[in-house]
């Protein structure tokens, strides 16, 4: 009786956290360039005091909506603004988090200049190169290479009197396993400490201009899981309830 209620409780923490994973999931449908998580990372601590030694249950972490990030892409939309740009493959982009200053990675490309001339993505995080923060002279017409360069251009010079000013810091993860943070950033798995960098891996990194990239969340599937969830969770309930029941009974007949 003891192992089986630990065994329910055990299931329905777990079914609790993938359900907060799908909901941060659907929440960020319509996110420019947002990723969903999955592959939560269970673990199970013993339970102290006295008891039986299949008392167990799941650590319970602080935030339940990080994960593994699936780098798989999303819809691809054409704006048409040279500002806007979207990560191809498996290729990720390093900004400064707008919360610690620390090193993170980001598939989000709807970008903009601020009045200082530094590059920010649309949720405030600024975009690095390799030496830091990118800075570009005001005033000027801003575009960028397939491969991460930036130029700069006075708006009455030709177009081919452009000068490079920058070179955004861009990673292949197509070997680099990442999680999301508690910021919505990514960082590489099992990082002990934020702002850690990681090796590029083997694939051309290479942005798309002049498009954004959708989230990749599919909506239906994840209402399908969420339901299924819900299920699973009312069942665990139906049996701790019926251990609960079956228990007073039992010591109601040694009484």
């Amino acid at each position: 009786m003891d192992r089986l209620a630990y065994t329910a409780l055990s299931a329905t923490i777990s079914s609790a956290k993938q359900r907060v994973q799908l909901t941060n999931n659907l929440a960020n449908l319509n996110t420019v360039g947002f990723k969903m998580t999955s592959g939560i990372q269970h673990s199970a601590e013993k339970v102290d005091g006295l008891g039986f030694e299949t008392r167990f249950q799941p650590k319970i972490a602080g935030n339940d909506a990080t994960g593994s990030v699936d780098l798989s892409p999303g819809a691809y939309i054409n704006t048409g603004n040279d500002l806007d740009i979207a990560m191809m493959g498996e290729t990720v982009l390093g900004v400064q988090s707008k919360l610690d200053q620390s090193l993170a990675f980001t598939r989000r490309g709807d970008l903009h200049i601020t009045s200082s001339g530094l590059v920010e993505t649309g949720d405030g995080n600024l975009v690095l190169g390799e030496d830091g923060p990118i800075s570009v002279p005001l005033g000027q017409i801003i575009t960028f290479g397939v491969d991460g360069s930036i130029y700069a251009r006075n708006p009455n010079t030709p177009e081919s009197l452009q000068t490079k000013v920058g070179e955004m810091l861009l990673r292949d993860a197509s070997e680099k396993r990442l999680q999301r943070r508690t910021d919505g950033l990514f960082e590489p798995a099992g990082s002990q400490v934020r702002g850690v960098d990681f090796e590029s891996g083997p694939k051309d990194r290479r942005i798309q201009t002049g498009t954004l990239e959708g989230s990749n969340v599919n909506p239906v599937a994840s209402l399908v899981k969420m339901m299924d969830f819900s299920r699973s969770f009312e069942m665990q309930i139906k049996i701790i309830s019926e251990i609960n029941n079956l228990d007073e009974k039992g010591s109601a007949l040694i009484a």
